[in-house]
């Protein structure tokens, strides 16, 4: 054989002119050669034997397939010669590439027709040109001794052979694609799988296998049906009869989201792209298929994420709307309760949010457990529930399911080692043909407050009138903002004596409005509305620290010591800071504490969970008398005895009033007293008007009093006057045994 590439030397041009001139296209002919993947594999079989047969065919000891790059002819397949490579440029091969033809050489008796094997004295050459007609390189026999007779038959042959060469590059392109996909699809992440015309599976790859849980060839030869549901199947075959017949899939070319069958019977989703080609075989149908059951599971904890509210899994106010507006539409009626919590805020001022959150938690499961499931339970935020009762307008339906509600909420709630005696405030209102659904919250919301104002732990159904109210309320408002900055809330005291006596023995602090247009206003028309007020806390410390300011200077006047009490404002005491604010104001006057008294009322002992005592109870251990408000006039007054730090109870003038006329009045009276007593507790009655009622209470044990009849409420400097005029005069009668 002929050469060695231990023997080859460094590739080089031949000596003389160097006419040679590159393709045009060569860079599209560098890429088909490529294309191949010939040059540098290991060699091929097929094309090792076209080169033996072409040897042998044309009588030649020598023969080759050249492949040739930008500078080198590779010997992919070679017979008779040990070479691998030529230099590309100046050889006959380079002939064949630039002539696109078969070229026949002879040596002369002196020239070489390869300057690498120099006993070659015959080439015969044919190109190899692809289908897109770029020459890749030739088919090459050599003989040792020049040949004359090459005739045409014989390059007929040659060029035959050429195209056998072609061929095979051809189909080795092909197996090598091939392989490739196969082995991207071995590899590939998602499920491939390949169905042909009659939806039979052709192909999956192991991830096809994995995903629908059938073993290793479990799925090839099987029909499609195997992976889809049975509710699916009818049109899966009716697609695959149109597809087959020529008509248009409806999946081709999407990806889209389908519900496939595990081999252990469930269902799950998956996203599904098909794609539909004509093979040698007829039509073939492939489809690439993942698990979307993550992704599902994240979209439903998304879609819950976005309809419910995140602390109780209650419904939110934007599901809550939808279901409205559903509501509306649909059954033209519907009916929306709001829940508001009493109280709620001052648990998480004292005690966080942590425990705060859990009542809230523990709130929405008992709420959800009294309605029934057609009634959707939504959480608005904060402390505020809904309730929606689709296809409902009567009243008194709504009335039933409020009353139920308020009495499950009587029980109290243990939470995080505290029990809190958790009210609500119920407002509802009923829409109708052409309601709106932010109008019918809002008249809801009207009915709420209105809950509030009449005392909360109550119901109210929307009317008309509590809209128009609520003009009326932000105008107050508004002119309670300006009251306060102006300093046109003043205090007046009424007398306080002590009925034996007729001595002035203290005074009631109590509020007015000196309106600029109105004149003095009492407290009726404006305490309620002061008391909802973003300022009711910040008036309260007023009025704590002026009445302790005044009863200071009433002693350095010289008066006599006069305990004064003031009402106590549920905002002031809802801050946490009530003990510390009033224990301020008395070092500030450097006031005794047993002459300051805080009243509370019913309204404020519902509404105060027992860790809401604790400022009262310092304040009483401080000496700072505490007395109940219009005591017996309400359910919460005999559980306030025993929750309250009590020093006096106030008999409401609602007693006294028919004392001498009404036996019942009379006998609560004396109860009242009894009971006082019992618990060593002082009594004082409100609301005396005559010397009758006087002389009674007095006869019944009653110490101190105050009313009309020993003064209405005045002025500081009245009181003083008052004071300093000794004995009040006008009392005649016997005194209690």
């Amino acid at each position: 054989m002929f050469g060695a590439d231990s023997m080859l030397p460094s590739p080089s041009a031949p000596a003389g002119t160097d006419d040679r001139t590159a393709p045009t296209d060569d860079a599209e002919r560098l890429t088909a050669l490529h294309s191949s993947h010939v040059i540098g594999a290991a060699p091929d079989a097929g094309l090792e034997r076209i080169v033996a047969v072409t040897a042998a065919s044309l009588g030649m000891p020598m023969a080759w397939v050249s492949l040739v790059d930008d500078e080198v002819s590779w010997l992919v397949a070679r017979i008779g010669v040990d070479l691998h490579r030529l230099p590309r440029h100046g050889q006959p091969c380079e002939r064949v590439l630039t002539q696109s033809g078969i070229v026949v050489v002879n040596a002369d008796d002196d020239g070489l027709l390869f300057r690498d094997l120099p006993g070659v004295r015959f080439h015969a050459g044919a190109p190899l040109i692809t289908a897109e007609g770029h020459c890749i390189g030739s088919l090459c026999v050599l003989d040792t001794k020049p040949r004359n007779g090459f005739d045409d038959a014989e390059q007929v042959k040659l060029a035959a052979f050429a195209d056998l060469v072609m061929d095979r590059l051809e189909i080795r392109r092909a197996q090598l694609a091939n392989a490739a996909a196969i082995g991207f699809a071995q590899a590939a992440e998602y499920a491939l799988l390949v169905v042909d015309g009659t939806g039979t599976i052709t192909f999956c790859n192991p991830s096809a296998e994995a995903l629908f849980g059938h073993g290793a060839d479990g799925m090839v030869g099987r029909p499609a049906e195997i992976i889809i549901p049975e509710p699916l199947r009818a049109a899966h075959k009716a697609g695959l009869r149109r597809i087959v017949s020529g008509g248009a899939s409806h999946l081709a070319g999407r990806t889209i989201e389908l519900t496939a069958l595990h081999r252990d019977g469930r269902t799950f989703p998956v996203e599904f792209s098909m794609s539909i080609w004509e093979g040698p075989d007829g039509i073939g149908m492939g489809a690439v298929i993942r698990d979307i059951s993550e992704w599902r599971a994240r979209d439903a904890k998304l879609v819950q994420l976005a309809h419910h509210d995140k602390l109780t899994g209650l419904t939110n106010r934007a599901l809550f709307d939808e279901r409205l507006d559903a509501s509306l539409a649909t059954d033209r009626y519907a009916t929306v309760m709001l829940l508001d919590l009493d109280g709620f805020k001052e648990v998480n001022d004292s005690l966080g949010h942590a425990v705060g959150d859990v009542l809230l938690q523990a709130v929405a499961v008992r709420l959800s457990s009294w309605v029934t499931a057609q009634i959707t339970v939504a959480r608005f935020g904060g402390d505020e529930f809904a309730l929606l009762l689709p296809g409902r307008g009567s009243p008194l339906d709504a009335g039933a399911l409020a009353a139920q509600i308020l009495e499950a909420f009587q029980t109290p709630f243990p939470v995080a080692g505290h029990v809190f005696h958790v009210g609500l405030s119920i407002g509802a209102a009923i829409g109708g043909p052409g309601t709106v659904r932010d109008e019918l919250i809002a008249d809801a919301d009207l009915a709420l407050y209105q809950a509030k104002r009449d005392g909360r732990r109550c119901f109210r159904l929307f009317e008309q009138s509590m809209r128009n109210a609520v003009v009326a309320r932000r105008t107050l408002h508004d002119e309670l903002t300006r009251a306060v900055e102006r300093a046109e809330l003043v205090l007046h005291y009424q007398p306080q004596v002590e009925l034996d006596s007729g001595q002035v023995i203290g005074a009631e602090a109590l509020l007015r409005w000196q309106h600029p247009t109105r004149g003095l206003l009492l407290p009726a028309a404006f305490i309620d509305a002061l008391e909802a007020h973003p300022l009711a806390a910040s008036i309260g410390r007023w009025i704590v620290d002026d009445a302790c300011r005044q009863s200071a200077l009433w002693r350095a006047l010289g008066l006599p010591p006069l305990r004064v009490a003031v009402n106590l404002f549920g905002a002031h005491l809802r801050t946490g800071r009530l003990a510390r604010e009033v224990i301020g104001a008395l070092e500030r006057h450097a006031l005794p504490p047993s002459l300051l008294e805080i009243e509370v009322t019913e309204r404020i002992a519902l509404q105060t969970d027992d860790f809401l005592l604790d400022p009262l109870r310092e304040l009483h251990r401080h000496g700072v008398s505490i007395a109940f408000d219009d005591f017996g006039t309400g359910y919460a007054s005999l559980s306030s005895l025993k929750r309250f730090p009590l020093t006096r109870l106030k008999i409401d003038r609602g007693f006294v009033r028919d004392i001498l006329t009404d036996r019942h009045d009379a006998e609560i009276v004396r109860a009242v007293l009894g009971m006082a007593q019992s618990f060593g507790l002082d009594v004082i009655a409100e609301g005396i008007e005559t010397i009758e009622q006087d002389t009674m209470l007095r006869i019944m044990g009653c110490r101190e009093g105050q009313g009309y009849l020993y003064g209405r409420a005045m002025t500081a400097e009245a009181l003083a006057a008052l004071v300093m005029g000794g004995r009040v005069e006008g009392r005649r009668g016997p005194r209690a045994a």
